[in-house]
């Protein structure tokens, strides 16, 4: 059992209150993702891959354009990311159906069953961390979190949720 949390306090906007803010966010992160690396390592990959691995697999048929969007990376970084998970059989292309110069993304069924291993490590850990820390403090750690996004992207973030 975790040990109890400090409950934030009444002035939580001090620099006290953000600075421990910012720290959890980046640890807690930074710990979550590890949980991936050694099988992302194990198959010559990166969490740029992994980034694109997850959003090809919610949401079939993704454009590279807005795969592009998504990641907020240039072109040449996601040229490369894609061409690696490629090689790997991880991921095809093929056109669009009405725009043949665009390119449709999804898993293979090799980039599925990588996607779901690395999927399934991450879901652990936060699982059991909002387990630990219970229904209402899940509701108000999605809040924050949203409250990190720009207005203008919070259409893409919630088409993630269809």
């Amino acid at each position: 059992m975790a040990a109890p949390t400090q409950s934030a306090s009444p002035l939580f906007l001090r620099e006290p209150e953000i600075r421990r803010g910012i720290e959890l966010l980046y640890f807690g992160y930074s710990h979550m993702t590890r949980s991936i690396d050694r099988g992302l390592a194990a198959q010559g990959l990166g969490r740029a891959h992994h980034r694109a691995l997850y959003f090809i697999a919610r949401q079939p048929d993704l454009t590279v354009s807005q795969l592009l969007a998504l990641l907020a990376i240039t072109k040449q970084s996601l040229g490369r990311v894609l061409n690696d998970l490629g090689e790997r059989d991880l991921i095809e292309s093929r056109p669009g159906e009405r725009d043949r110069r665009q390119r449709l993304l999804r898993l293979t069924p090799t980039g599925v069953a990588l996607e779901s291993e690395l999927y399934e490590a991450m879901r652990a850990r936060l699982s059991a961390a909002y387990a630990s820390a219970g229904q209402s403090a899940v509701g108000g750690f999605w809040e924050v979190l949203e409250g990190l996004i720009p207005e203008s992207e919070k259409a893409r973030v919630e088409a993630l949720r269809d």
